[in-house]
């Protein structure tokens, strides 16, 4: 009889560790961002998208809200209707395909790092690298979703901030408005953040 426990004891624990292996992948966010002051000030806020970029299109909005959101978390305050907010928020996002990973197999893609310029008209660098577990299993396909935020005074570029995660899109639930919660909330974690650091927010 005990042999028969000590059995099906270890087949129970070999069926959880294949459950564990074949388990949706949770990929953490690289989160880097730059600014030259403490940001103790606060006020109102406009968001907006980047000059230049695309349209303000429904997926737009569903990012500018969710930093919105964490803005308004942090401190700030929307302006009242039809007045321009004292700072102004520019946001942008992109997304490309990209292979997943075997389970637990790293690799590496780029996200920013690199150095900050403020002042009037100065803006913010980012550049440089850190990494990501993914690659190989080619017939796996994630997106690779990248946020951006630049808070303006005035003419200044007072803060920059960019957050990147790895998505593996058959996890149940996983929709746009997920993705950019996710990307918002890690991008203001511990707002301003420390200048010129890469933090990963899982």
């Amino acid at each position: 009889m005990r042999r028969k426990m000590v059995a099906a004891t270890i087949g129970l624990a070999a069926t959880g560790l294949a459950g564990c292996a074949t388990a949706p992948t949770s990929f953490p966010v690289q989160v880097s961002r730059f600014h030259y002051d403490a940001m103790a000030s606060r006020g109102t806020i406009t968001v907006e998208p980047l000059p230049g970029g695309s349209v303000a299109s429904i997926e737009y909005k569903t990012y500018a809200a969710a930093v919105e959101a964490e803005l308004l978390r942090a401190g700030y305050t929307s302006p009242p209707p039809g007045q321009p907010g004292e700072y102004l928020a520019t946001v942008s996002f992109s997304r490309a395909e990209r292979a997943l990973p075997p389970k637990r197999s790293p690799f590496t893609i780029g996200i920013g790092g690199g150095s900050f310029s403020g002042g009037r008209g100065g803006g913010v660098g980012l550049g440089g690298g850190v990494s990501f577990p993914v690659g190989g299993q080619r017939d796996r396909v994630g997106i690779v979703t990248e946020l951006s935020v630049r808070i303006r005074h005035g003419a200044d570029a007072v803060w920059e901030g960019q957050a990147q995660s790895l998505t593996d899109t058959s996890v149940p639930n996983v929709d746009t408005q997920a993705i950019a919660e996710r990307l918002a909330h890690a991008l203001f974690t511990g707002f301003p953040g420390e200048s010129g650091r890469t933090i990963e927010v899982k």
